[in-house]
């Protein structure tokens, strides 16, 4: 009947705490963690996994943005149950999904192959190896409208369209400020997405490396190409992830790192513009890695099976969570 989600034998829609107490904010003694700012989210458990986490869902009233959508979130097992832990600050991973990104996203709830491996299962499973942060992660929707008649938005700003750049680099992780110990310093924020998401989370860092410092782009479109730029030349080649890294570079800093990852079998244009970018810009401040996946094609499944080095790669340039003393 829980398979079923027939009351009472489901916990589906019930509310969820992750152990959220007052607000306001302030950091702990060693002045790396802040505490949630508040105010709290109305949390709804969408799923609950055979760990006891859960992921949930709220709808967002973007401030910053205008924008209102969905966001899941999880918390691995260490954030609410491990003594140690109690008052650290955990990084954050925004992961942003493929296609359409509307009134969805896939890396929340989605089971991937005959493994079902989870994003969730599989940043447990990858931090008790040693292999990974414990992130929370943050699974926004990408765009405002259905991915149809080639119509997305490039997760940015385009002038007389939802702000989906400050939905994501804003609102999103105004949400996980208020409702979680996290890392103060942008030394705990990341990025992960694919394709579309992919593209959006390259540009994410690049263009705000002050907030960002990390991000797993995979099969990522390098350049923004959506037709609602028409006319926005100006805005548009401020969201060029090759005119970000090139002004990144002039300004020598801040440090950012960049793993990119696709599959053999993918779009061959995709392929080389990934290696292209890497050979002009990952240079100086923008550090970028490269995984072929062998035959791999342009899908999550792909992406997540092999995700653990790039995973790997990127938490070790990155803090926390730090025992309590």
């Amino acid at each position: 009947m829980s398979y079923f989600e027939i009351p009472p034998f489901t916990d589906k829609g019930d509310p969820v705490s992750y152990g959220r107490t007052g607000g306001g904010g302030g950091t702990d003694a060693s002045g790396k963690t802040l505490m949630p700012t508040g105010p709290q989210a109305d949390f709804k458990n969408a799923k609950t996994l055979a760990d006891g986490t859960h992921v949930s869902v709220v709808t967002l009233d973007g401030k910053k943005s205008g924008f209102k959508g969905k966001v899941w979130v999880w918390a691995p097992k260490e954030y609410t149950d491990d003594p140690k832990f109690a008052s650290s600050g955990f990084p954050v991973m925004i992961a942003l999904p493929g296609g359409p990104g509307n009134d969805s996203n896939y890396w929340s709830l989605g089971e991937f192959g005959p493994d079902k491996l989870s994003l969730e299962k599989s940043v447990s499973k990858w931090y008790q190896e040693g292999k990974s942060k414990p992130f929370l992660l943050a699974m926004p929707i990408l765009n405002p409208g259905p991915d149809d008649k080639g119509i997305y938005w490039d997760a940015s700003d385009i002038p007389g369209q939802a702000k989906m750049g400050t939905w994501l680099t804003e609102d999103v992780p105004d949400l996980m400020k208020a409702n979680f110990r996290t890392i103060k310093s942008r030394d705990g924020w990341s990025y992960m997405g694919s394709s579309t998401g992919g593209f959006a989370s390259l540009k994410s860092v690049l263009k705000h490396p002050d907030k960002f410092k990390t991000a797993i782009a995979n099969g990522p479109d390098i350049v923004p190409d959506s037709p609602l730029w028409r006319g926005h030349e100006k805005e548009k080649a401020e969201n060029n992830p090759e005119v970000l890294a090139k002004q990144l570079a002039a300004a020598k800093g801040p440090d950012v790192y960049i793993a990119f990852q696709y599959g053999t079998k993918e779009n061959a244009k995709m392929i080389s513009d990934v290696k292209k970018f890497m050979a002009t810009y990952g240079k100086g401040p923008v550090h970028t890695k490269l995984w072929e996946i062998p035959g791999g094609t342009h899908n999550g499944a792909t992406y997540l099976k092999n995700m653990e080095d790039p995973m790997k790669w990127i938490s070790d340039q990155m803090e926390g969570p730090v025992p309590s003393s």
